[in-house]
Order: structure tokens, then C-alpha cells, then sequence
């Protein structure tokens, strides 16, 4: 069989693992094919933690349509086939079991513990394995959990909207709305992609939002039936939101990180009360919140992805602090003026000190462009 076969086959593979984008998590997107000579015999993908993996899925698939050519297949997997029993059962001892001659795999798995094993297994058994194919593609499908389990970090995207002069707010504070309704449509599925919503206290008390999830009925990419819910989560060093905020509702889908020494016992008992997490994080050398250890504290809580949407100070914050991975810019044909707020809150007087940005992409959403950035660090990730 020749490369570009195998490419053809993978890049399949990687559209199966894509309809996961909204609701696998904390469990990675995955796609498998099953390919007898060149005709497609099963397909699978993951869809959500505690159900078929993608291999399951495909073997199953199979078994429905061409049972018979099983035996001597072969399978193209997005990721290494796990070979650990976790809520389901090891997916090497499933292609194993079903007598497939030959695996081919985009990438090994993220996680140092466990990585090769699988395919080692699979050696074992006397299948043939083949890969890594179209590495990049298939690490694009799991960023978070590739990040996650090396590590220990989520993998951290700010979004950001701003008027044609970079300004994302007037000097009020009134930011509705910069962007036009494609754009606002594009951040749902942003969230909706996200385990964990990321915001500043000053941002609650300014526009009280909800930050939930909000897919339209007809949209063509994400079914509301399916999208889940990510954590809500508020940056509030002294523990001053309120119990009635809105991003605190439903309260088991929400969570405040605080400094333990800042905060009213008998605040936090209120909140707590109403089914709240409440975390603690030390302080930084600014006295404000120490936002790695808020992220290590995600990411051993599952969290894969984690949209960032506030305001300037705390974007300048988790940028500071080396912990922005990718910059989501919408951009709108507009001007707000020299005394409206700017996209970062960042202690730069030289330019020798400006942060430099790699362009990744870029589209028209609507009226709007969509812009994705990934800043470059010093090599001591300080400013």
C-alpha cells in the first residue's frame, strides 16, 4: 500500500474525529477507518467519555456491513490504540481480537506513562504497525489533552474582540456589541469546544454574563443536543462575587479561584452553600492570583481547553505569565477611539520589549476578520 494511500485514509480518519470537537471531553478526539484492500468496510469515532472508543466503534461498523473482511484488515487510528483498561475496555486487544493485519497511527499517545505501549502490544500480536501519518493533523485534533499529559497544563486560548484600532471596549466600559452576529455565533462554538471558561471578577461585576453555551437550533457545525456545558470559571482574589452572579448558575458547573487569606469565611460559607467550588491558589508577587497554579489545578481537575474571555488586566496577566498558548482576535470594521481600552494591560516601554506574534490563520466571519496568533516567548518567559 502505498503513502499517499495511507495519507488518503488518515485524513478520514481525522473528519471521523472532528465530530467529537464538541463533546469528548476530558477524553481526546479520535477517528478510526477500516480498509480492506482500498474499499472502506467500518468507521468509528469517539463521542463521549464512558462510550465506544473510536476503534470499538469502527469494529462495530464493520461487523454490520462486511464482517467477513474484518480479518486482515487495516486500521487507521488518529491516536495510538490505548492498551489500558479505563472505562472501557483496551482498543489493542479489540483490533487484536478481530484479526487486523495492519495499524496505521497519526501520533503516539501524549501521555509519557503510557506512550508505545499500545502499539507495542499490537507488535506483539504480529500486527504490522505503520505511522506516525500526518502527525501535525492529528496533534491539531487534541492540543489541550496533548498539553495536559505533557505537561500538566491546559491548553490556553483567549478570545478577544476589538475595533479596527484595537480597542475592545469605550473608557465606560461598554463593549456591546463590537462584533457582528457571525463572529458571536464563531465564540459559541469556541466555548463549546472548551472545557473550562476562563474570566476575571472585574469582568462579572462589570456585564454580570452567564457564559454558557448558546447554539442555535439550525447550526450546521454543533448540535445543541450534544454540546456539553464547560466549567465556569471566575479569577477573584478576594472572593467579592456576589451569590446571585449569573456565572455561578447552574452552581455544579461553576468554580472561583481566591487567595485563602483574602477572603470572608463567611462569604465562602454562602457560596459554598449553594454548590459552589470554591479554590485556593497562593499569591503571586503581585499579590494577585498565582494563574499557573490555578492552571495546574485545572488540568489535574481534566480540564484539556480553556477559553480565556476578559478584560485587558487579566489578558495581560496570563500573558505575562507565559500561560497563552493561542490568540483568537475578531476584528470589526470599526473605530472606538484613542481613550477606549486596549486589547492587553502589558508594562511594555521599549520596543525591544513588544510581544511578537505568529499569524496562524485568518478569515472573514461575517463583516468581521478572525484572527489566530501565537505569541512567541522569551526564552525565560518573562517580560
Amino acid at each position: 500500500m502505498t503513502v499517499y494511500n495511507h495519507e488518503y485514509w488518515m485524513a478520514k480518519a481525522i473528519q471521523l474525529a472532528k465530530k467529537g470537537l464538541y463533546t469528548t471531553h476530558p477524553n481526546p478526539r479520535v477517528g478510526c477507518i477500516l480498509v480492506n484492500g482500498d474499499q472502506l468496510i467500518g468507521q468509528g469515532f469517539h463521542l463521549k467519555t464512558g462510550e465506544g472508543h473510536a476503534e470499538v466503534n469502527a469494529l462495530a461498523d464493520a461487523k454490520n456491513n462486511a464482517s467477513d473482511q474484518i480479518k486482515g484488515a487495516t486500521a487507521y487510528v488518529t491516536l495510538e490504540p490505548c492498551s489500558h483498561q479505563g472505562k472501557t475496555p483496551p482498543c489493542a486487544d479489540a483490533l487484536i481480537k478481530a484479526g487486523v493485519s495492519r495499524v496505521v497511527f497519526g501520533m503516539q499517545d501524549p501521555n509519557p506513562e503510557v506512550s508505545g505501549r499500545g502499539l507495542e502490544k499490537l507488535k506483539k500480536a504480529g500486527i504490522e504497525v505503520i505511522g506516525p501519518v500526518l502527525e501535525a493533523e492529528c496533534e491539531a485534533l487534541n492540543l489541550g489533552f496533548i498539553k495536559r499529559m505533557r505537561e500538566g497544563l491546559p491548553y490556553v486560548r483567549v478570545k478577544l474582540a476589538m475595533s479596527l484600532d484595537g480597542r475592545t471596549a469605550m473608557e465606560s466600559g461598554e463593549s456591546q456589541w463590537i462584533t457582528g452576529s457571525d463572529a458571536r455565533l464563531d465564540v459559541q462554538r469556541l466555548r463549546a469546544q472548551s472545557d473550562a471558561i476562563v474570566t476575571g471578577i472585574g469582568s462579572v461585576l462589570t456585564d454580570n454574563p452567564s457564559m454558557t453555551v448558546r447554539i442555535d437550533s439550525d447550526d450546521q457545525e454543533a448540535d445543541p443536543k450534544t454540546v456539553r456545558q464547560p466549567l465556569r470559571v471566575v479569577m477573584d482574589t478576594a472572593l467579592s462575587i456576589v451569590p446571585e452572579a449569573k456565572i455561578l448558575y447552574p452552581t455544579s458547573q461553576a468554580c472561583v479561584f481566591s487567595i485563602e487569606e483574602e477572603i470572608e469565611e463567611e462569604h465562602l460559607e454562602v457560596l459554598k452553600k449553594k454548590g459552589v467550588t470554591v479554590r485556593f491558589s497562593p499569591p503571586g508577587e503581585d499579590g494577585r492570583l498565582d494563574l499557573l497554579d490555578a492552571m495546574e489545578q485545572l488540568a489535574d481537575a481534566g480540564i484539556n481547553e480553556v477559553l480565556l474571555e476578559t478584560g485587558s488586566e487579566l489578558a495581560g496577566g496570563f500573558l505575562q505569565a507565559g500561560l497563552v498558548d493561542e490568540i483568537v482576535v475578531y476584528m470589526a470594521p470599526k473605530l472606538l477611539g484613542s481613550s477606549a481600552r486596549p486589547l492587553f494591560q502589558l508594562p511594555l516601554e521599549t520596543m525591544d520589549e513588544a510581544v511578537e506574534l505568529e499569524l496562524k490563520s485568518v478569515r472573514q466571519v461575517g463583516q468581521d476578520l478572525r484572527l489566530v496568533y501565537q505569541p512567541t516567548y522569551l526564552e525565560d518567559d518573562e517580560f
